[in-house]
């Protein structure tokens, strides 16, 4: 059972990395939230592990922090989320929105996640509720204080621009949801913009 890997970075998607450990290349799925973590191609990278053993494969699914890691297990422990759609959550909401709208009872947020609908939200929020408040370092008012705006920049955009075009969607359009969300008011950071541009190209 692999749970960590750390060797140089190979090659780096939105959604997958390969990772060269001691000349073997892993390759490890990913949330988008560690993808904007990760360094450039050649450097050093230290990711956490869950691996997904199945009848026809074994899958690696990598992590920044040991916090993201614990939340996907949780995530994966519900009816209904698997390896694949736990990575989606992650990947559409930063750990600290997934742990607060679960906390706060936040169906509406919760089912505006690709995949995730009304009674998985409910069993979310019904098996988790009280297993995620210990993954919150100073509680929930710590979210709060966390959840400040900040100002956009053009690297921001560009940086949410890239990795819609890596997900499929067409440049113009993703511009074009990108630049709804900014107008929305959305908090830009580059996994709060992509969230909303996500969730307006799916519309």
């Amino acid at each position: 059972m692999i749970a960590y890997l750390s060797g140089k970075l190979l090659e780096k998607h939105a959604n997958t990395v390969i990772v060269d450990v001691g000349g073997v290349g892993y390759e490890v799925s990913i949330p988008l939230s560690t993808f904007y973590e990760l360094g450039d191609l050649g450097s050093e990278v230290s990711l956490r592990i869950y691996t997904h053993v199945r009848e026809d494969a074994i899958q690696l699914f990598g992590f920044k922090t040991l916090r993201e890691r614990d939340l996907y297990l949780r995530l994966i422990s519900v009816q209904g989320i698997g390896a694949r759609s736990g990575i989606t959550m992650l990947s559409g909401m930063s750990a600290d929105e997934i742990i607060l709208a679960i906390r706060t009872d936040d169906l509406a947020r919760l089912t505006s996640i690709p995949g995730v609908g009304r009674k998985t939200a409910e069993r979310l929020v019904i098996e988790l509720r009280d297993k995620v408040g210990e993954l919150v370092p100073g509680g929930a008012a710590a979210l709060d204080d966390a959840a400040k705006g900040m100002a956009p920049t053009d690297d921001i955009f560009e940086d949410a621009l890239s990795a819609l075009v890596n997900l499929g969607y067409q440049r113009p359009l993703a511009e074009k949801a990108l630049k709804q969300a900014a107008q929305e008011g959305v908090e830009l950071s580059v996994q709060k913009l992509l969230r909303r541009a996500l969730q307006i190209l799916a519309k």
